[in-house]
């Protein structure tokens, strides 16, 4: 059984419909479980009660959760969630949460030390403590193991400096359509989806580049080789949590050493199951886990 670490931000989005489990780092780490993993997230929560309730949300799903920390003096955070009439989230995120203030504690170094795949993003780096923490901690990751970086940019939550670092810090790259462009305006990328994805590749010596393209499906780099996948027809409740499920099913795909087509397909399978469900994290049916049971 292959383990998986989320490190960053765990919180509630708060959607048109209700409040759902929610933070993309937590997300895949739900997702990587529910496909046969065994799944820890590191993160922080607040002393209260919408922090008690996502350590009896992920326990109960079967996490671990000893890698989450309880914060006494920041809120656990939350993220209003609009949806428009595509199934486009807007997200309005709390300032100063539990999770901006991650610690490196010897649970979650624990955690990495004994990963096969860690997942990290820069929502959490934007604040300097939990930026410092996340970079030791993705240090501490073995060399083995593959290290995700799910870049999703929110907002101005990131900066150059961060997404540079934090590239130097992974093997793998997800990216989504939106956001290849404006990595190639910050590097100054030339040519197309493939060719800027190939120049991050070799410039930061990357086992992995991925772009996400919505109802277009996804283009897989892998040393070299390349995937394109058409996606799936899809009716879309909400897209929250579908690139998490993606980046999810590609990372036990490619820790499995699955053909990259199985890989592809697979993780489009998912994410457009995601996206006609409302929410981040539905549990997937039978079907959908039975074409992971190599991967575990």
């Amino acid at each position: 059984m292959f383990r998986v670490v989320g490190i960053g931000e765990v919180l509630w989005d708060l959607l048109p419909d209700g409040a759902q489990l929610g933070g993309a780092p937590a997300n895949f780490a739900v997702h990587a479980h529910a496909l046969g993993a065994a799944s820890g997230i590191v993160s922080r929560i607040g002393d209260d009660d919408p922090g008690r309730e996502i350590i009896t949300r992920l326990s109960g799903l079967g996490l671990q959760t000893d890698g989450i920390q309880v914060d006494p003096m920041h809120l656990t955070g939350t993220v209003a969630v609009s949806v428009d009439a595509a199934g486009q989230p807007q997200f309005t995120i709390a300032s100063d949460a539990a999770w901006d203030h991650i610690a490196i504690v010897d649970q979650a170094r624990r955690l990495v030390s004994a990963a096969d795949a860690v997942c990290f993003g820069t929502l959490a780096q934007r604040d300097a403590v939990s930026r410092q923490s996340i970079q030791a901690l993705m240090r501490a990751v073995p060399q083995h193991a593959l290290r995700v970086f799910d870049i999703n940019l929110r907002q101005a939550y990131y900066s150059r400096a961060i997404i540079e670092e934090s590239l130097s810090l992974a093997s793998v790259l997800k990216v989504n359509d939106a956001e290849l462009p404006v990595l190639a305006s910050m590097f100054l990328l030339e040519g197309g989806q493939r060719a800027q994805m190939a120049q991050l590749a070799d410039r930061w010596q990357l086992r992995a580049v991925v772009c996400t393209r919505g109802a277009a499906g996804s283009l897989l780099c892998v040393g070299g080789e390349w995937s394109e996948h058409p996606g799936i027809p899809t009716v879309v409740s909400d897209t929250v949590g579908a690139g998490d499920s993606f980046t999810a099913a590609m990372t036990l795909g490619l820790l499995a050493g699955w053909a990259l087509d199985d890989v592809s397909d697979r993780a489009n399978r998912l994410a457009s199951f995601v996206a006609a469900q409302s929410g981040a994290t539905p549990a997937p049916p039978a079907s959908l886990r039975a074409l992971f049971a190599s991967a575990t």
